[in-house]
């Protein structure tokens, strides 16, 4: 098959569903974003994980040497996106995170799963829980400051990553009512989730373009190498490198908004960078992945 037919097929369901939330927005429907990031985030998309990582078939090596090369990408990431800050004289508080983040769940889930099938779901998954048990960790830090340790437990993200770890580990199945519960719930958290981004956009107002522009680019540029290198240097197989490139190199988290605003940075300036890495990913992500593929 041609690959632009098969790279618009992967692609082509993730924009569309967030253009039905965002045109749902300009048509002027209601859409209450916070009961539904709160549905997803509380509810959803942890089930997804969980479950997701229960039931699981990887082979545990390739599966631990994922995880591995995941953390040593992010890890640094941060160190490259901590001195960019740092040589660029931007406030920390509210540019580190953004450039860290990535939205390895509204996008990477969905286009992890069109483009490599269950398999690079299952994969996916495991890097978005690594993500973000480090989004609502050292992310919260990063914006909330000292003292913000208890935001962490409250968070069910981290619980549902780690329990799923503890299962998968361990072997150990939830009852069959249980799982066919939580695995329906979970179904609901990719198009919900991409439904919400098309949402999200359209409510942003950008600032800074020209600062935003610059930031997504290099992001982009930083955050595709340093996974690739790390996809190398853990020897990973085509499926679990492809799927650690793509949601590494994914934009800015809307997420990253939503904690910014809510623990008092500058909400506008990550709104910014939110939109323009969005709009520039639909044109860099179909590339990448015709290189991944």
């Amino acid at each position: 098959m041609n690959l632009t037919l098969v790279v618009l097929e992967v692609v082509a369901p993730v924009f569309l569903l967030a253009a039905v939330g965002f045109g749902w927005v300009k048509l002027g429907y209601e859409y209450r974003i916070n009961f539904v990031t709160q549905l997803g985030t509380t509810l959803a998309v942890p089930c997804l994980i969980f479950t997701s990582l229960m039931q699981t078939q990887i082979d545990p090596a390739a599966l631990a040497a994922l995880s591995l090369a995941s953390i040593v990408a992010y890890l640094g990431i941060t160190i490259a996106a901590a001195a960019l800050v740092w040589a660029g004289g931007l406030p920390r508080r509210t540019y580190l995170a953004p450039l860290i983040f990535g939205n390895t769940g509204n996008l990477g889930l969905p286009l992890a799963l069109f483009a490599f099938g269950e398999e690079g779901l299952s994969y996916a998954v495991v890097v978005f829980a690594i993500m973000a048990i480090w989004t609502f960790t050292f992310g919260i830090w990063l914006i909330a400051g000292p003292g913000s340790f208890g935001k962490v437990l409250r968070e069910p993200l981290v619980w549902a990553a780690l329990l799923g770890g503890l299962f998968l580990w361990q072997d150990w199945q939830t009852p069959q009512f249980l799982t066919n519960t939580l695995v329906l719930i979970g179904q609901m958290a990719i198009p919900l989730m991409l439904i919400t981004l098309g949402v999200a956009v359209a409510r942003l107002t950008p600032r800074g373009i020209g600062r935003a522009v610059a930031l997504s680019v290099v992001k982009l540029v930083l955050c595709t190498g340093i996974a690739w290198v790390a996809a190398v240097a853990f020897n990973l197989d085509h499926i679990a490198s492809g799927v650690l490139v793509l949601q590494v190199a994914t934009p800015v988290a809307v997420t990253s908004y939503l904690l910014a605003a809510k623990y008092g940075a500058d909400a506008e300036s990550v709104a910014g960078l939110v939109v323009v890495s969005t709009l520039i990913s639909v044109g860099a992500l179909p590339l990448l992945l015709a290189v991944l593929l």
